[in-house]
């Protein structure tokens, strides 16, 4: 019993070096949370459209505050993100791109693939809305 008390945990936090893989797994399950939170709201603004005017007024002064927009900010990083890291689990579903070097590139062009895609649609939005 003593040998077991003894025994050092696995992993040490304090010592394990986070990988790349394994930081974009966690983001990837933080913006799966995300996306559930945006669809929650997506509802409430539909909701507010079908009860009338006066409710979508409300719903739209909401988006259109600081905080909406930081929110659908928050939201579109998450889709691109989780979209483009979708897409790479697909082809690690067919056996392809597990080695090291093939999983940090891929890894890395989801991010930047993520960064990216967001500039281009908040560029687009806001000239389409007239902000830019």
């Amino acid at each position: 019993m003593a040998d077991a008390r003894n025994r050092p945990l696995s992993p040490h936090l304090q010592v394990y070096r986070p990988q790349i893989t394994s930081v974009l797994s966690i983001t990837h399950r933080a913006t799966g949370i995300v996306l559930s939170l945006g669809s929650v709201f997506l509802v409430l603004w539909l909701l507010a459209a079908a009860a009338g005017p006066r409710s979508f007024e409300i719903a739209q002064d909401c988006a259109g505050s600081w905080l909406g927009y930081a929110f659908l900010f928050c939201f579109s990083v998450a889709l691109f993100y989780h979209l483009l890291n979708g897409i790479r689990h697909l082809f690690w579903d067919t056996g392809h791109g597990f080695e090291l070097a093939t999983a940090t590139r891929t890894g890395w062009a989801v991010v930047i693939g993520a960064v990216m895609l967001t500039a281009v649609a908040w560029i687009l939005g806001l000239r389409i809305v007239g902000g830019l």
